[in-house]
């Protein structure tokens, strides 16, 4: 991914969605841009135009703090856009080959066993580990029952990106499928303003902008987010309809990799839900583990 044209189309779709309103600015008239003007941006960071042009461009390398923070001010980008961008200016700040896509791991990772034992521990709620690519690396049983339609194919490293916009079973797994698709790109345009090196971030992004015209315009929108907690709508095709909280925690261990776990409401019928996917899982690999039992 060319950093320059990076910066350059974020920061002029985040301009784009500035109103001169919320930037306390007189709407005017004969406005030719939607959002405000560069000159306006310019104006709001207390640089000259010449040099916020300049900026726009994609040329942010050797830019200071002081002058990203007031970009990120003027154009009102919030936590996850404001880190997004001082990430892309890392990026413009090193040699050629920073920029260039980083070649894949000899070794596939594996977690500790002791990440292992941890979330085997969990067994009331779905608990994972993935990546900023939204590969699935490691899970408990009941996330791994959970997610069993994104584990459906053993080709494939399980990917909720890949299954969110390529396989069907997603809109009706995704009862707000169009929330979950927004945030899953943003995630990714996240990953990649982090890790401008990463190959195979590069190889699923590609794929997924040749097969999919969703992915592909929410490609182009550049949004980011951080995504911490909250609460989403599933429709499991074992138990039916659920809702969960999440809680994203980043590994310290491990940098760039997440662990995600979700909990329903205690006495709710997604609690049910649960203890009843518990169950089906436990008797799949049960039925599972006398299929590869030796007969006499």
């Amino acid at each position: 991914m060319d950093n320059r044209t990076e910066v350059r189309e974020f920061l002029v779709s985040r301009r784009a969605k500035i109103t001169p309103e919320q930037a306390g600015l007189p709407a005017g008239t004969n406005r030719r841009v939607p959002g405000l003007r560069r000159t306006e941006v310019a104006a709001l960071a207390g640089v000259s135009i010449e040099y916020y042009s300049k900026l726009e461009r994609g040329a942010l390398a050797g830019v200071s703090t002081s002058v990203l923070d007031a970009v990120a001010r003027a154009l009102q980008l919030d936590d996850a856009e404001r880190a997004h961008l001082f990430d892309l200016a890392r990026a413009a700040d090193g040699s050629s080959a920073l920029l260039k896509p980083r070649r894949r791991r000899a070794r596939q990772w594996i977690p500790h066993r002791s990440l292992q034992w941890a979330l085997d521990a969990v067994t009331a709620s779905p608990a994972f580990v993935r990546n900023g690519r939204m590969d699935l690396l490691a899970a408990n049983q009941l996330a791994r029952a959970f997610y069993a339609q994104v584990y459906a194919n053993p080709q494939r490293p399980p990917n909720i990106a890949r299954f969110t916009f390529l396989d069907d079973n997603a809109h009706d797994f995704y009862p707000d499928w169009d929330s979950a698709a927004d945030v899953c790109v943003a995630i990714l345009r996240t990953e990649a303003g982090r890790d401008p090196r990463d190959k195979d971030l590069h190889d699923l992004v590609g794929e997924l902008s040749t097969r999919s015209t969703e992915f592909r315009t929410r490609w182009g929108t550049h949004d980011v987010r951080h995504h911490g907690t909250g609460a989403k709508r599933f429709h499991h095709h074992i138990v039916g309809p659920i809702t969960l909280a999440y809680e994203g925690l980043e590994m310290a261990a491990e940098p760039g990799l997440t662990l995600t776990i979700y909990a329903a409401e205690p006495g709710s019928p997604s609690e049910d839900a649960l203890r009843l996917l518990a169950s089906w899982a436990a008797s799949q690999e049960a039925d599972t583990t006398a299929q590869k039992m030796p007969t006499e």
